[in-house]
């Protein structure tokens, strides 16, 4: 009676997982992703959804810190350094502007350093990559970055 639910209750689940699959609706040929700093609000808006970063191992632990968004419009972004700091190769910082430009800057490996991004007086999006070493590249941050109103 057991193997019986058992085998009941898996093909549930195997008949739901095969019907999810195939009501995804298809992509147009259109929706793939365009070159960056091309042109419509759309696609601004597309750049401006963040994403999980990765894992950054302990042995090569470091930080950088993407600070809050001057009246300017100026993002600071300062790398902090951290255990890992010898083994860091680059480091890539990516701003995703609201208008749909976007900038891209690189900050030398050496604790202190930083860079300041002009961005918008709206969100704008600032992404971080970390190369070390032995040449994994890792996404550090993917921030929002909303302008001061006060």
């Amino acid at each position: 009676m057991q193997f019986r639910s058992f085998c009941t209750l898996v093909l549930l689940i195997c008949t739901a997982v095969i019907l999810a699959g195939c009501t995804g609706t298809p992509a147009s040929p259109g929706s793939g992703p365009s070159p960056a700093g091309g042109g419509d609000a759309g696609q601004a808006q597309n750049n401006l959804v963040t994403s999980p970063t990765d894992v950054v191992p302990s042995q090569n632990m470091v930080t950088v810190t993407v600070k809050e968004k001057e009246y300017t419009g100026m993002i600071p972004v300062e790398f902090d350094g951290g255990m890992g700091q010898v083994h860091v190769k680059k480091i890539e910082v990516t701003l995703y502007r609201a208008d749909g430009q976007t900038k891209t800057a690189t900050i030398s490996p050496n604790m202190g350093e930083s860079v300041d991004l002009e961005g918008t007086k709206q969100t704008d999006r600032v992404v971080v990559y970390i190369t070390f070493d032995n040449g994994t590249r890792l996404k550090t941050n993917d921030v929002l970055s909303p302008y001061r109103t006060r």
